[in-house]
């Protein structure tokens, strides 16, 4: 009897010890910035090939059962940390068709320590929908007979909060991919400079197509495409390429009208809407028609218009000072001031419609788009993130300065910081490796204790992108499939 009862408690013991093994996380399975410990990883790995190759219902129970618990100690782990939410930016790709594609990448993404996915569905004039549901005017990223109605998007949405991950869509927003500029019922909606010059041959890898911010075919089309990510009840949505394309060289400063992408005509009549009498009319559309004035366009707006003392248009000073060189001044001002109202309403448009489903928007920028050049230049993207919408909830700065430490990064948060009330709303995004620099760009770790330090209130940030970390198995990805 006593052999037995010894016996009933070592089972009973044994029983203990396994359900504390497989069932609670495991001290030390993460580390410092709640990456997973290579037995942890191996195990998982090892259960989902075996899940994914053979078809087997109870290796596919353990590999599930790992799964959720390292969702678990993934959330422990982040509960405990200083940075709340760690974010990686991740594009999907035709091959992720094939089974179990999304979860491996969705398993990385979690052994490295991310809690949030930056899911991208508009991208190089391609859309994350499926054929067969897409009514945009972009292709679907998957177009492989066979799989039409293959959703990799609420795919990806559900597996990736299955693990714990928290998802969200990513959007290119006026830049709307090369195949949009070729489509013949879209020539007008292309955001042009002075010269006549869409953004195709202006950008160096020649992809990417700027639209007109003010044109209501663009809002339509993208109203459309809107809809249909939304409908999918992501849970965020940030907005990237909310600004005008950027050049190299000198072609990266904006110092003169014909510079500015204003010349589309949505663009250009919604300007000379602005004016606010004759004379400020006349002297606008001579000033972007020309580039410039002078004292003979001034004495022909007067005999033209000899009852208006002086030109005017939206926030001008009656009072200004209506000599040549101040009213020349003024003009260039005002323009660029135009060009940028048109990326805060078109954003401001995007916006509206994710709130309105009660889901949370955020605004994707570089910290020095908006930058004077010289005297009177400005950074051609005229990137005015300081006049987004303060009630936005998220503020994504690409901090990607290189000085060779974290200082300038630092630096470049602070600036975004200082301008937002609450902190905890800027998110910022960086660029590099794990355990390593890359020339003057220190390692990630660095770069975020470099923010922890200097920056106090930020709980959030995002490294980019999951290409760039795991290249091998991005490589993989994009190989042909062989459909």
């Amino acid at each position: 009897m006593k052999k037995y009862r010894w016996l009933v408690v070592t089972v009973a013991l044994i029983s203990m010890v396994c359900h504390m093994v497989f069932s609670t996380p495991v001290m030390g399975a993460n580390d410092a910035y709640c990456r997973f410990n290579q037995n942890e990883i191996n195990l998982k790995t090892e259960l989902r090939n075996r899940a994914f190759t053979s078809n087997n219902s109870q290796t596919m129970r353990e590999y599930q059962e790992v799964v959720q618990r390292h969702s678990q100690m993934l959330r422990d782990c982040r509960n405990r940390n200083w940075l709340k939410e760690q974010g990686i930016w991740l594009r999907i790709y035709p091959c992720d068709v094939l089974d179990g594609s999304i979860e491996k990448v969705l398993d990385r993404i979690v052994d490295l320590g991310y809690n949030t996915v930056y899911l991208e569905v508009f991208f190089d004039g391609r859309v994350l929908l499926p054929k067969n549901g897409n009514n945009t005017v972009w292709r679907s990223v998957v177009e492989q007979p066979g799989y039409e109605n293959r959703d990799l998007y609420a795919e990806t949405l559900q597996k990736g909060r299955s693990r714990g991950l928290k998802m969200y869509a990513w959007l290119f927003s006026l830049n709307y991919g090369y195949s949009y500029s070729v489509r013949g019922d879209r020539t007008d909606v292309l955001a042009l400079n002075g010269k006549g010059e869409n953004s195709i041959g202006y950008v160096d890898d020649g992809s990417q197509t700027f639209v007109d911010p003010y044109h209501p075919v663009a809002r339509q089309d993208y109203q459309r495409l809107l809809q249909a990510v939304l409908q999918r009840r992501p849970d965020g949505v940030l907005f990237d390429y909310i600004r005008y394309p950027r050049g190299a060289g000198t072609y990266s400063v904006a110092s003169k009208v014909k510079d500015l992408w204003i010349y589309g005509s949505a663009s250009r009549q919604a300007l000379l809407a602005r004016a606010l009498n004759n004379q400020g009319r006349w002297i606008l559309q001579r000033y972007v028609d020309q580039g410039f004035i002078n004292g003979g366009d001034l004495e022909q707006m007067r005999e033209l218009y000899p009852n208006e003392t002086m030109p005017l248009w939206q926030g001008r000073n009656p009072n200004s000072a209506n000599n040549l060189s101040a009213l020349q001044l003024d003009l260039w001002y005002f323009t660029v001031a135009h060009a940028a109202q048109g990326v805060i309403e078109f954003l401001n448009f995007a916006v509206n419609q994710v709130r309105q489903m009660g889901i949370p928007a955020g605004a994707v920028f570089f910290p020095e788009g908006n930058q004077p050049v010289g005297e009177i230049g400005f950074d051609s993207r005229v990137q005015p993130w300081d006049n987004f919408p303060h009630s936005l909830p998220e503020f994504h700065p690409m901090s990607y300065a290189l000085c060779g430490s974290a200082s300038c990064i630092a630096q470049q948060v602070q600036t975004v910081a200082d301008e937002i009330p609450n902190v905890s709303n800027v998110k910022p995004v960086l660029a590099g490796f794990w355990g390593r620099s890359e020339g003057q760009r220190p390692s990630l770790e660095v770069q975020m204790e470099g923010i922890r330090q200097a920056n106090r209130g930020i709980i959030s940030i995002s490294h980019f992108a999951y290409s760039w970390l795991e290249p091998e198995h991005t490589r993989e990805r994009r190989r042909s499939c062989n459909f």
